[in-house]
């Protein structure tokens, strides 16, 4: 069966990105953390001081989690994560990372970034930058 190319790159990008996510699992499996965790903590670093509220941590997620606030749960009752009610907002409950949070993506930022490197370290930074604009194009039609 003959089929139409736009099927067969959209399997190229799910193939790769199986690949890419395998890969840094496997990075995050010695810490005990899946990767929506790991994301949680990365948006949460980049949110300080001021924390995040679960909505918000959502929409910045790479990928959908349907249940963030077991997500947050776990991470809280590891001590990686803290909430707390806004003083000015009560409905509002903040979420922070802790001081043991940051010392564990401390700890992955090179084996992350190592893991990157390997896995697409070959390419040089012109096919780089091209594979990323093609990726931002692809998304943007969807």
């Amino acid at each position: 069966m003959n089929r139409p190319l736009t099927v067969e790159a959209s399997l190229e990008v799910l193939r790769t990105a199986d690949v890419l996510v395998q890969g840094l699992a496997a990075t995050l499996k010695p810490y005990g953390l899946s990767l929506n965790q790991y994301n949680v903590l990365r948006i949460l670093r980049g949110a300080e001081p001021g924390g995040l509220p679960c909505g918000q941590i959502a929409e910045r997620m790479l990928t959908r989690d349907p249940d963030m606030t077991r997500l947050l749960d776990r991470l809280e009752g590891r001590g990686l994560v803290g909430r707390c009610r806004e003083q000015d907002d009560r409905r509002v409950v903040l979420t922070r990372i802790t001081g043991q949070g940051m010392k564990v993506l401390a700890e992955l930022d090179e084996p992350v970034r190592k893991k990157h490197d390997e896995q697409l370290g070959h390419l040089s930074d012109a096919k780089l930058r091209h594979l990323m604009e093609l990726l931002q194009a692809a998304r943007r039609s969807s």
